[in-house]
């Protein structure tokens, strides 16, 4: 790995790149652990498995994932993830059937709300 980084620029720029991101999105969890409610984490989720934010298009269709997954990624229990669910679906920011979670972008204003 050293003697590709070494000989391949290109290479090297992405990896570190890469490297760079990663390490941005853990810092970036760990705040969201710390001083968000596990409702304001779902909906970070969500919107971050949506692409929302990102260049380009974003992916209105999130695939199906179950709740105890999402409750694994937030640190919570399933209960508590479909209790969200349910009030992001009554709320309207969110339809979920076959083909997976319909994210609406109206779901940023739980995570920008305080």
């Amino acid at each position: 790995m050293i003697e590709a980084l070494h000989k391949d620029s290109i290479f090297s720029e992405l990896f570190q790149t890469d490297l760079l991101s990663r390490s941005i999105r853990m810092q970036e969890d760990v705040v969201d652990q710390l001083f968000n409610s596990s409702e304001k984490r779902l909906a970070r989720v969500l919107l971050l498995m949506a692409h929302f934010g990102k260049e380009g298009k974003s992916e209105v269709v999130i695939p199906k994932i179950s709740q105890e997954v999402l409750a694994e990624m937030i640190g919570t229990t399933r209960s508590r993830v479909s209790h969200f669910m349910n009030k992001f679906r009554k709320l309207g920011f969110l339809n979920y059937n076959a083909d997976g979670v319909h994210v609406h972008s109206s779901l940023l204003s739980i995570v920008l709300h305080d």
